[in-house]
Order: structure tokens, then C-alpha cells, then sequence
């Protein structure tokens, strides 16, 4: 009944690329103890008697029949079904989710990398629709919108209760088309109201290859797709071809993506064989190990990962390795927090379900999800008056704040002095000055 499962990390918004399984065969994981600690943490419950799941089907039944008979207009059977599943698979967790047809279809569409829409990447964190990261060089971005932004209306509804996937609805649409959104900028206590005109967002996954001073190379990267491992590859060669001697990898608002290219990204710069990444769920199909296994690594010259609080799931994943091995050193602000694994699995009428099967865990057996990764050296933006995580409030706190505020037009985004890049290269100076005094030594 089931077509193939394929394996993701959420995108939020659903920038996935269902075509990419990591096809690598898994080592099973070794018993130690920090392992061992989180299989007694995931014990299973007592499975439930078979007789007990069929008397709740029962009652499901005798519901949809009461529902067709009684309420007050003709509703489709199959309307009422799909309902049931979205609201089955919603109160698992905010990850999972039903897709009709209609909405797996333009999922598959998505994965290939162009779609309508203003490029930004949301998830409902603390029950709101927050912005996780906009995409550089699309409409979000050029209007200002930041990681963080809590998502407060759409086309001047509010969004409270709002599922990712009606959001996601809401916010897509044809190049050319205009929406309008509302924030709640929380660390600047201001409301604000963009209307964006939609785009067809190209994802390209690596950008500003350049070599900053002092044979310092800096690329950003900004989402993981299947072509991101390649893309970096050749940046990389072509900043060595420049003299590059040191690298200042970005990960500032990368909401992530696939878990094999996370690997494949930080295999670049870790001994073959290295663990990176493990995943472990309920199914032991679902448990994996993800190590480095690439031929020539570049495992001497001195790192530095940027990361702020929009870079989540794989930009986590690599993080956390490399500062979980002392490869690099992290600097910016805390990370996202999104640490689950989401795989697909397509429905015989043309429907899927998505479902969180499985939680990553750094080399060092951290579970990064909901805590994000904490940098080596914390350093916030200038222009941010606090870390997005201060201050939090509760969903209803939120919405009379907005009944109480004026809206306000955003300021037009401009490039200003980056602080914590210029920190970055601080560290990567100082890294070098450390090496020269050993050497002679």
C-alpha cells in the first residue's frame, strides 16, 4: 500500500528534496553509555491489545455517521476522513503532518528547487508562526524581514492556532502576486507590516565565496540540498586556488535540510570515519549513524562557523560536530533548535503523511532539539538589542499586544557593519598567531 519512505529534515517551510535518500548502508551504533542512557529515556509503553484500537475505531465510526446524518449540511465522506487524519497527525507534534494530494503535489514541486512565493522559512515555535530565516536575495529579505519575526496576520487575518501547512498555503502563490504580513518583532517591541510582492524563489545553496584579508576564505551557505555538498566543494578549491589558508563558514540563517548532505558538508572538514551525526527513534530502521567519508578532508586549516538563532536543523547538525570535535570554533548566537528527523511516506490515493520517526544527536550524544547549539563565543548583532530567546512571551500575551500596538512600516534593509564576522576573523587571527608561536616552539 505504502509507495517508498523517504527521509527529510524539516525545512519549515518545506524546502525538501524527497528525491535524495541517504542510500549509504548504516553502521549500527555502539553501545555506549550515553546510548544507552537515551534508549532507556525512549523505552517503548506497553503496546496496546488489539481489541482495545478496535472499539476506538468503533467510536470513530459511529462519529463520522452521526456527522453525515445529523449536521446541518452535506458533508463528503472523504472531507470528513482528511479532516480527521490532519487532526490525528497535528496533535502529534508540530513537525508532522496529513498532505492532500493537492498539497503532497506542490511539496514535489518545491523539491525541485524553484516556487512561488516571498522566501522565508517559518515554524511554529511557543505557538507562533516565527520566521526561522529569510532567504538571502528574495522578497522577504530585500523587505526587511527578520529571523525571529513573529507571524501575527496574513493578508490581515490573525494567525493564531494557524497550522505550518495553512501558513505555508497562505504565503506561496503565483510571481507577481502581493501579500501582506504582520510581525511582532519582539526584541524591538515594534509591529510591523510588510507587503511583499511574490517571486519565484531560487534556492542557490552557496554564496559570497570570497577571501575576506589576511588568506582568510569565507562562503556562505544557505540552505543544504542535494547539490550543496558539490557546491561547496568547488568553492572551496576555487578559494585555494587563491591562496585561502583559513575559512570562515557561514551558517547564519540556514534553516537547513537534508540530513546526508549535513554529513557530506561536514565530512569535508573531518578524518575519514569521524562521526558527525546519529539518529535514533522508535523503529531501529529509523536509527542511523551519518560519518565522514570523504577521501581527502580538509582536517588542518583553522575554522570558524558562524550560526544565530535562524540556523537550524542540518546548519545544526554541522555546528554541533564541529564543535563537539574541536574542528572549529562557533561564534554568533544560539541556534534554532530543531533536532528532528521527518520522513515521507506517500498514501495510495495520492496523499502523504509526514511523520517525526527519529531525533539526532551530536558525536558527543547531545540532542540538539529544542535547546540549539550554544557558540563558543557568543556574539550578538550590533542592531539586535538582545538574543531572540529573551524575553519570551505566551501566545496570548502576543495577540493583545497586537490589538494594543499601531502598525508600523519596516525601515528599508541595508547592509551594515557585521560584528560578529568581523569577530570571526578575530578569532581565526588569533588561531594563527597561537600556531606560529607552537611551530616555533
Amino acid at each position: 500500500m505504502f509507495k517508498k519512505k523517504i527521509l527529510f529534515l524539516v525545512l519549515a517551510a518545506a524546502i525538501l528534496a524527497p528525491s535524495c535518500l541517504y542510500a549509504a548502508s548504516a553502521d549500527k551504533a555502539k553501545d555506549d553509555p550515553v546510548k544507552k542512557q537515551e534508549q532507556a529515556k525512549a523505552a517503548p509503553a506497553a503496546p496496546e491489545k488489539e481489541e482495545d484500537i478496535y472499539k476506538q475505531l468503533e467510536l470513530f465510526s459511529d462519529a463520522l455517521t452521526l456527522v453525515r446524518a445529523e449536521y446541518v449540511d452535506s458533508v463528503k465522506s472523504k472531507e470528513l476522513i482528511y479532516g480527521a487524519l490532519k487532526g490525528m497527525v497535528q496533535s502529534l507534534d508540530k513537525y508532522s503532518e496529513f498532505m492532500d494530494p493537492e498539497t503532497y503535489a506542490e511539496m514535489k514541486v518545491e523539491t525541485e528547487g524553484e516556487f512561488g512565493g516571498v522566501g522565508i522559512e517559518i515554524a511554529v515555535k511557543d505557538d507562533l508562526l516565527t520566521v526561522i530565516a529569510p532567504i538571502e536575495d528574495t522578497p522577504a529579505y530585500k523587505a526587511g524581514v527578520k529571523a525571529g519575526d513573529r507571524i501575527v496576520k496574513i493578508d490581515k487575518e490573525i494567525t493564531r492556532g494557524i497550522t505550518l501547512i495553512e501558513a505555508v498555503k497562505k504565503l506561496r502563490g503565483k510571481a507577481g502576486t502581493t501579500v501582506a504580513i504582520t510581525v511582532l518583532r519582539e526584541d524591538e517591541s515594534k509591529v510591523l507590516d510588510f507587503d511583499i510582492t511574490r517571486d519565484i524563489i531560487k534556492v542557490k545553496s552557496v554564496r559570497n565565496v570570497k577571501i575576506l584579508e589576511d588568506k582568510i576564505g569565507y562562503i556562505k551557505l544557505s540552505v543544504f540540498q542535494e547539490r550543496s555538498a558539490k557546491d561547496l566543494e568547488d568553492a572551496l578549491v576555487e578559494l585555494e586556488k587563491k591562496g585561502m589558508d583559513s575559512l570562515i563558514l557561514d551558517l547564519r540563517n540556514d534553516p537547513g535540510g537534508l540530513l546526508n548532505v549535513a554529513a557530506d558538508v561536514a565530512g569535508k572538514f573531518l578524518p575519514t570515519g569521524e562521526m558527525i551525526v546519529y539518529t535514533k527513534g522508535r523503529d531501529n530502521r529509523q536509527s542511523m549513524e551519518f560519518r565522514a567519508r570523504d577521501k581527502n578532508p580538509r582536517t588542518e586549516m583553522p575554522m570558524v562557523v558562524l550560526v544565530d538563532q535562524g540556523s537550524a536543523s542540518a546548519s545544526e547538525i554541522v555546528a554541533g560536530a564541529m564543535q563537539d570535535l574541536k574542528r572549529a570554533v562557533i561564534v554568533g548566537v544560539k541556534s534554532f533548535g530543531k533536532g528532528s528527523v521527518q520522513t515521507v511516506i506517500p498514501l495510495s490515493d495520492g496523499s502523504a503523511l509526514r511523520l517525526t520517526t527519529s531525533k539526532y544527536y551530536t558525536p558527543s550524544g547531545r540532542s540538539i532539539h529544542g535547546q540549539g547549539i550554544t557558540p563558543d563565543l557568543v556574539v550578538v548583532r550590533e542592531q539586535l538589542k538582545k538574543d531572540d530567546s529573551d524575553g519570551k512571551k505566551k501566545p496570548e500575551e502576543v495577540f493583545e499586544k497586537l490589538e494594543q500596538s499601531k502598525d508600523e512600516k519596516p525601515a528599508v534593509k541595508k547592509e551594515d557593519y557585521d560584528n560578529q564576522l568581523q569577530s570571526a576573523v578575530d578569532v581565526i587571527k588569533t588561531i594563527k598567531i597561537y600556531k606560529s608561536f607552537s611551530a616555533k616552539k
